[in-house]
């Protein structure tokens, strides 16, 4: 089906590995123009290479801490200043390093989750809504990748709580906005390991490898409670990202979450 998404202006936040990789690459091969915003510019460029050799129209590569302020912002100026307007942003840039509420002393390291989890996605959104609101299509979509976490999840406390706060972020957006033609909804992704060696950079939770973050036995206790026994691929998620991102297919999709997780969690 054709989603409408070709040479849609699309800005992919954390878009260099994992999950942003696999959303970048669903929207090259719909033809999108994308801005790609991470840290890692190394891998950064990289994604940017694959995308245009799977069909994407254009895709300008942006390099920020988005932890820092101003910088969400300026990534939506990339797209208002390259093709005059955005369709479409993905706020997925996420950041998290897992531990035990009873141990999670290190406020600096809240202050980070806080800043790239939540605060990365309100700058965001307020800067995507002035854009889609003056973009001459008259509509636009915004889509929240949160987490499983955000239900409540064993070493991801402060973590969740960020994602938590993306939710109810997201669907605020969805009931002020909605009369500007705006959509907001949300991806909550479950378990993602990468596909390969080149879906991280060296700046990635997952650069040490898989047994750094889940080890095989975390990942079958996991499995034993997800009714379609496989765990979730970056494919799996991107491609619910999009379809909530068409107009043509979820026109009246609006203020939802949807757990792409195997039935993990059922929200």
């Amino acid at each position: 089906m054709e989603l409408g998404l070709g040479g849609a202006r699309v800005l992919v936040t954390g878009g260099a590995s994992n999950i942003g990789r696999g959303i970048v690459h669903v929207y090259a091969r719909e033809g999108s123009r994308i801005v790609l915003c991470d840290i890692d510019a190394e891998q950064a460029e990289s994604v940017a290479r694959e995308a245009r050799d799977l069909g994407a129209a254009e895709v300008v590569v942006d390099i920020r801490d988005l932890g820092e302020e101003g910088a969400a912002a300026h990534a939506v100026g990339t797209a208002n200043s390259h093709w005059g307007g955005l369709d479409v942003l993905v706020n997925n840039a996420g950041w998290s390093v897992g531990e035990f509420l009873a141990n999670d002393h290190d406020r600096d390291r809240w202050r980070r989750l806080v800043e790239v989890n939540l605060f990365a996605s309100i700058e965001a959104t307020q800067a995507a809504v002035e854009a889609m609101r003056n973009n001459g299509t008259g509509r636009g979509s915004i889509v929240y990748v949160a987490s499983e976490a955000a239900f409540g999840q064993i070493r991801q406390g402060v973590y969740g709580a960020t994602k938590a706060a993306v939710v109810a972020l997201a669907r605020t957006t969805a009931r002020e906005h909605g009369r500007h033609g705006i959509r907001a909804n949300i991806v909550c992704p479950g378990l993602v390991i990468p596909d390969s060696e080149s879906a991280v950079g060296s700046s990635s939770l997952w650069a040490g490898g898989k047994d750094a973050v889940f080890n095989d036995k975390q990942i079958d206790y996991l499995l034993k409670d997800t009714p379609l026994r496989q765990l979730t691929s970056a494919a799996d998620v991107a491609n619910s990202v999009v379809w909530l991102s068409s107009d043509v297919v979820s026109r009246q999709v609006t203020g939802q979450l949807i757990s792409v997780s195997g039935g993990y969690t059922m929200p």
